[in-house]
């Protein structure tokens, strides 16, 4: 699942296009360079590059937004680590208030999980509602989704149901969600996660293309090998085929949240996550 030799991770790394906070431009091979050329009106393409928060789960929301326009995006959802599930609805406009004067768009929240009890969900539905989300990427219980769908139109947000690959027992694969969902109201949708969706040895291209329209959140990433073992790596140093995921992404002119999640090195993650985000924009400015 390697990238095409003329668009390889070594010659992005060697150009340099894995700037952003801790690497800078320094050549572009002349393919590449070519390529830049032409897109540098638009380099990322129109799409929404951006971070989900629990990149950074150790570090305080304050300094989370702080990183993520550090590493030149301007798009974020937010784990409840850094806005608590319990939070008042005060800490909710407040949280959404410092992501605004950031300059930050907040396009969502989770990954929430839900069981089948309407009041909890409609508490998770409350939460998104205040902060300004439009989007609850989550995992609901399967016999709660006729609740979910009954809310998400209540409240008039977008659902993105998130497979988390091997040891996921409702939704390992984009494709059971997107089973379950398809003939239910529009406001339901799923988050596909690239990386778990490689981790069950899947093809993430053609389900990309298959769950087009109602792919509502997605989240980019990169992994050591392409079954359960695999674990999380900075992006463009994995076998994910991050050149055809992004060329996907475009063809089907994805509008929602394409988020980076680099789930490595928690304890320190900023190197990987700016070399992971230089890696994206290399790729799609040399598209």
């Amino acid at each position: 699942m390697k990238e095409p030799a003329n668009l390889s991770r070594r010659d992005f790394l060697q150009a340099g296009l894995v700037g952003s906070a801790a690497l800078t431009a320094i050549a572009l091979p002349q393919t590449a360079a070519a390529a830049l050329t032409k897109s540098e009106g638009e380099p990322l393409h129109g799409l929404k590059l951006g971070l989900t928060s629990y990149t950074l789960r150790k570090y305080n929301l304050d300094e989370t937004i702080a990183l993520t326009r550090d590493a030149g995006v301007k798009y974020i959802s937010l784990k409840d680590v850094h806005l608590s599930l319990k939070s008042t609805p005060e800490e909710r406009e407040e949280a959404h208030r410092k992501i605004q004067s950031a300059g930050l768009v907040l396009m969502g929240g989770g990954v929430i999980y839900m069981k089948n009890d309407e009041a909890e969900v409609r508490g998770y539905f409350d939460y998104a509602k205040q902060a300004g989300m439009p989007t609850i990427v989550c995992s609901p219980d399967p016999d709660a989704l006729d609740t979910v769908e009954k809310l998400a139109k209540e409240y008039d947000l977008r659902i993105a149901i998130h497979n988390h690959g091997p040891t996921d027992k409702k939704y390992p694969s984009p494709l059971d969600v997107l089973k379950l969902i398809k003939d239910r109201d529009a406001h339901m949708g799923l988050c596909i996660d690239v990386g778990h969706t490689v981790r069950i040895e899947q093809d993430p291209i053609p389900i990309i293309e298959e769950c087009a329209s109602r792919l509502y959140d997605f989240h980019i990433k990169d992994v050591t090998e392409a079954t359960a073992k695999g674990k999380a790596i900075a992006v463009g140093r994995g076998v994910i085929d991050i050149v055809a995921v992004l060329k996907t992404l475009l063809k089907i002119k994805y509008p929602y949240h394409l988020a980076l999640e680099y789930e490595d090195k928690g304890d320190a993650p900023v190197p990987g996550m700016s070399e992971s985000f230089g890696y994206i924009k290399g790729v799609l400015a040399a598209l």
